[in-house]
């Protein structure tokens, strides 16, 4: 009797299909300290229980993408252990805030399936929820994946592909209960600019620049407990197409954010991802610049001293973003376009409305 886990491949799996992941996760102030060594994020409320309480908190919450990539690490073993890629998300909600100390697990049901006209991989689509000690759902999200089939002649299912929602919508945005910026000090925050100062269509190069280090990324993956082939066994990737291990793209996503602070520096929380897709491979060795653009505003009711921002933020590697590298007007993708993620964050207003 075989014991060990080869994890699933596109034919085993089914449309309802229900995955129950193992190995729940305790948050720790280590996992912080790492997670901030890491990426050098430095918005203020994630940093400073001092800086949280005067914003109605009890404590700073563990940073929102820290949370997604430990929920989204659960999935790897039973999802996406025989990835090609991990291709996009949607309708990413983070419902509740988790604090140290706060336990995360996750379930996952299969919701959609396609197979690849190459016959050899095929996409599959999970929902995934992360709920903590209390049983409270403190994320839930889409995610679709391209996995390999282990027999190529195995039939291909029935193609069902999801209908996602565009984005989230603003008025189901949650954030956390008691948060209040009426006492916001900008200062501390690091930054002047507040829900008022940004104007739908404004372009913000975010200047700096990160270098992907191969133990760096490494260490970040095995913090998630990602498990993915793709990013651990050189021995393996070594004959794949590329011939080298993949970034894990949540790695890119915390490095945008990360770089995101020099312009948007008081967007405190990241309510929601509306869509997001990795567009290109990203290895040890590249330098992350990012620039992001201002899609939407929103009030929020659960408010009145917070608005709500939806950002679009385009990673690129090896290219400083000053020229805003999108794609160009034949519809091709600059090349050097790593991630294109759509998202809502939530910062303080300048002004409060009652």
């Amino acid at each position: 009797m075989n014991k060990t886990n080869p994890g699933n491949h596109f034919e085993d799996f089914r449309v309802g299909q229900v995955l129950n992941h193992a190995t729940p996760r305790t948050i720790t102030e280590g996992d912080v300290s790492l997670y901030t060594a890491l990426y050098g994020g430095r918005f203020a409320l994630q940093s400073a229980d001092s800086f949280a309480m005067e914003c109605g908190l009890d404590a700073a919450p563990i940073d929102d993408l820290l949370v997604f990539h430990i929920v989204f690490g659960k999935t790897v073993p039973d999802v996406s252990l025989n990835a090609v890629a991990n291709l996009g998300y949607a309708d990413v909600q983070f419902k509740a805030p988790v604090f140290p100390g706060d336990t995360v697990q996750t379930s996952s049901e299969v919701i959609g399936l396609k197979e690849n006209s190459n016959g050899k991989t095929g996409v599959v689509y999970v929902r995934s929820t992360g709920t903590n000690q209390m049983g409270v759902i403190v994320l839930d999200y889409v995610r679709w994946v391209m996995v390999r089939k282990k027999d190529e002649s195995a039939p291909a299912p029935e193609e069902i592909v999801p209908d996602l929602p565009e984005r989230v919508d603003p008025k189901d945005l949650s954030i956390p209960g008691g948060l209040d910026f009426s006492g916001y000090d900008a200062t501390l925050a690091g930054s002047p600019h507040f829900f008022e100062d940004y104007e739908v269509g404004e372009k913000i190069d975010h200047v700096d620049g990160m270098t992907i280090e191969e133990a760096e990324h490494m260490m970040a993956t095995r913090l998630y407990q990602n498990t993915a082939k793709v990013h651990f066994n050189q021995h393996q990737m070594q004959n794949d197409r590329f011939g080298r291990r993949l970034i894990y793209g949540g790695h890119i996503i915390s490095l945008a954010r990360a770089l995101s602070f020099n312009g948007l520096g008081n967007a405190q929380l990241v309510a929601a991802i509306n869509g997001g897709s990795h567009t290109a491979p990203t290895f040890a060795g590249h330098t992350i610049y990012a620039w992001s653009e201002i899609l939407e505003k929103a009030e929020l009711s659960d408010s009145q001293t917070a608005g709500a921002l939806r950002i679009r933020t385009l990673a690129t590697k090896d290219m400083p973003c000053d020229s805003f590298p999108d794609k160009a007007a034949d519809g091709k993708r600059d090349p050097s376009v790593v991630l294109d993620l759509d998202y809502w964050v939530v910062l303080p207003k300048k002004t409060i409305s009652v």
